[in-house]
C-alpha cells in the first residue's frame, strides 16, 4: 500500500502489533478527551497565505541549543521501541541521523544510551525520569553525557502515571524478552507482573513523587548538559523553569496520557512563549500528523516540534525504512505548505500567517466553529 500521510501507520501498527503493545502505544488517560484534543485544536487554526512571492529556494533549516539541524521536525522520546520492532531504538536513531534531526531517547528504551550511540553520529537528546535513588539517577545523566548525548529532556509531569485504562484492562507488563535497557545493571530493568498496569506499579515504586524545583537546580550541579523541562502547559510554570536555569522549554501533556483534560499543546503553546519572553526556545510535542501542523506551531511561537507516535507506528510497520518515511513525508508536508504561505525560511513564518479561534472570543460558538 502507498502511504500517503504519516497518520496511515496507526492502522498498520495496529494489525501488526500485538494488542497489549498496541494499546500501550495508542491510548491516552482515562476519557481521552485531551487525546482527540492533541489533533482536533490544530483544526481550529486557519491559515492567512501571503501570494506572489518567490518561493523558489526554501531553506528548512535551523538551530536547536546550538546545533544545526535539516528542518523543525525532532523525535520525542517513546518507550520500549523494540515491542513495535526488533531493530527498535536503533533504527529511530539511524533513521533521525539519516535525516539531519535530532532523536531523543527515553530513560525507558529497549536499547542503551550506549548503544544508541554505537549507531553512528547524529545529535540527540536524553529524556530523564527521576528515581528515588538519585546515585541511579547521576549514573544515568552521566552515561548519557560519556555516550554523546548533547542535552536533558526533563519529564516533570509523571509524579505518578496517568490512568491509562487500556493498559490496566490488558495488565500491560513488557515482554520477557525485552528490559529496559539502561537499568539492566542496576536491578530496575524488570517490570514485574501487577494486578493492573505492571509500568504503573513500576512508577508507584521507583519514580520520586517529591521531584520539586529544586531537583532541576540539582541536575545543574552533576551535569553540563543543558536541560529542557518538558510538560509545561502554564506561563507560571515557565517563568520558575527559566528563573531555575532551565535551557528550553517543551510544552507537552505528555501525548495525552498524564491528566485529561488538560489543554492541547497547540493551545497552550502561546501562553507559554509569551512567558518565555524570547529567553529561550519553547518547543512542543502532541498531536502533530501534518506539515501544516509544525507550520502552525511554528507560527504560534514554537522553535521546533517533536512526533511520538508517528514514530512507533512506522517503526512497527516498516522498521527504520518507516521512521524515515515519515520524517520525509512531514519534511515534504510542511516545505510546501510554507510555499504556498509565501515563506522562505523559517524566521519568515510569523503570526499574521495564521488565525485562530482564540482570536475571536467575542464571535458566536456557532460562528467560531466555522473558522
Amino acid at each position: 500500500m502507498e502511504i500517503t500521510n504519516v497518520s496511515e501507520y496507526e492502522a498498520i501498527a495496529k494489525q501488526k502489533l500485538p494488542k497489549n503493545a498496541f494499546d500501550y502505544y495508542a491510548s491516552g488517560a482515562e476519557d481521552q478527551w485531551t487525546l482527540q484534543e492533541n489533533r482536533n485544536a490544530f483544526s481550529r487554526i486557519l491559515f492567512r497565505p501571503r501570494i506572489l512571492i518567490d518561493v523558489s529556494k526554501i531553506d528548512l533549516t535551523t538551530t536547536v541549543l546550538g546545533f544545526k539541524i535539516s528542518m523543525p521536525i525532532m523525535i520525542a522520546p517513546t518507550a520500549f521501541q523494540k515491542m513495535a520492532h526488533p531493530e527498535g531504538e536503533y533504527a529511530t536513531a539511524r533513521a533521525a541521523s539519516a535525516a539531519g534531526t535530532i532523536m531523543t531517547l527515553s530513560s525507558w528504551a529497549t536499547s542503551s544510551v550506549e548503544e544508541v550511540a554505537s549507531t553512528g553520529p547524529g545529535i540527540r537528546f536524553f529524556q530523564l525520569y527521576v528515581y528515588k535513588d538519585r546515585n541511579v539517577v547521576a549514573q544515568l545523566v552521566r552515561r548519557a553525557e560519556r555516550a554523546g548525548f548533547k542535552a536533558i529532556a526533563l519529564t516533570v509531569d509523571t509524579p505518578r502515571l496517568g490512568r491509562r485504562e487500556a493498559d490496566i484492562k490488558n495488565r500491560f507488563t513488557l515482554p520477557p524478552h525485552l528490559t529496559l535497557k539502561n537499568f539492566e545493571g542496576l536491578n530496575l530493568g524488570k517490570m514485574d507482573k501487577a494486578d493492573d498496569s505492571g509500568l504503573a506499579s513500576y512508577v508507584a515504586g521507583q519514580i520520586d513523587r517529591t521531584l520539586s524545583w529544586k531537583d532541576v537546580k540539582w541536575l545543574q550541579t552533576i551535569t553540563s548538559l543543558p536541560i529542557l523541562v518538558k510538560g509545561v502547559l502554564t506561563a507560571e510554570d515557565t517563568r520558575i523553569a527559566l528563573q531555575n536555569g532551565a535551557a528550553g522549554i517543551i510544552v507537552s501533556n505528555h501525548g495525552a496520557r498524564q491528566l485529561d483534560y488538560v489543554p492541547a499543546t497547540i493551545s497552550a503553546l502561546e501562553e507559554v512563549v509569551k512567558a518565555a519572553e524570547g529567553r529561550v526556545p519553547v518547543f512542543l510535542d502532541g498531536g502533530v500528523r501534518r506539515g501544516t501542523d509544525v507550520f502552525k506551531a511554528l507560527a504560534l511561537g514554537a522553535s521546533g516540534i517533536f512526533i511520538g507516535r508517528p514514530v512507533v507506528f512506522s517503526l512497527a510497520a516498516e522498521g527504520e525504512a518507516g521512521v524515515r518515511k515519515v520524517l520525509q513525508l512531514l519534511r515534504e508536508e510542511f516545505e510546501l505548505t510554507m510555499a504556498l504561505s509565501g515563506c522562505r525560511s523559517l524566521k519568515e513564518i510569523t503570526r499574521d500567517h495564521v488565525v485562530t479561534d482564540w482570536d475571536h472570543p467575542r464571535i458566536q460558538p456557532r460562528a467560531r466553529a466555522l473558522l
